[in-house]
């Protein structure tokens, strides 16, 4: 399964809706991660976030980026 780098922003006051835009694809996780350090570095927008995401294609990384995540509980010993 290939890892793909994703370029993810959002529309000013509007934090629901994220548009993805797919920057690369690899077969190695190094290579990956290498280049989505560098992106990071070299951004200079504050809405942009650089992702990797590790699925069997395109539409299911997108799916999970895509997907509304609920905070985890803290438990009071985790605190």
């Amino acid at each position: 399964m290939p890892y793909y780098v994703y370029k993810i922003s959002t529309s000013e006051g509007i934090d629901l809706v994220k548009r993805l835009e797919l920057l690369a694809t690899h077969e190695a996780y190094r290579d990956a991660k290498r280049q989505a350090k560098q992106l990071r570095v070299e951004s200079a927008e504050s809405d942009v976030v650089y992702k990797i995401m590790f699925a069997d294609n395109e539409l299911a990384a997108e799916e999970q980026l895509l997907e509304k995540r609920e905070k985890p509980v803290l438990m009071e010993h985790e605190r």
